[in-house]
C-alpha cells in the first residue's frame, strides 16, 4: 500500500466521522484539529485507519504527527515494518 492510498483512507474516515467535510478539498498539511476534529474524533479517525490497514500499533505512536501527511507517512512506515 502506498502513502497516497493511506492518505485517502484517512480522508475517507475523516469524512465519515465529520460529515460536514464531505465537500472539503483536503491538503497534506491539514491538521485534523484545525478541521474541527476534537480529541475523540481524532482518536476515532486514527483507530479506524489503523484497523483498515490491519496494523497493531498503539494510538500514542501516532500522536507526534502534526498533519494528515505526517500521519499517512507514519502509518506507511509502520505498514512497511510489519
Amino acid at each position: 500500500m502506498t502513502k497516497d492510498r493511506i492518505f485517502e483512507i484517512i480522508i475517507g474516515h475523516t469524512r465519515e466521522v465529520i460529515p460536514e467535510l464531505q465537500g472539503y478539498r483536503f491538503q497534506p498539511d491539514d491538521a485534523l484539529k484545525d478541521l474541527g476534529a476534537n480529541s475523540i474524533d481524532r482518536s476515532e479517525i486514527v483507530a479506524m485507519t489503523i484497523e483498515s490497514l490491519a496494523l497493531n500499533i498503539p494510538l500514542t505512536e501516532t500522536a507526534r504527527a502534526k498533519n494528515i501527511d505526517e500521519l499517512a507517512g507514519l502509518l506507511y512506515e509502520k505498514s512497511q515494518s510489519c
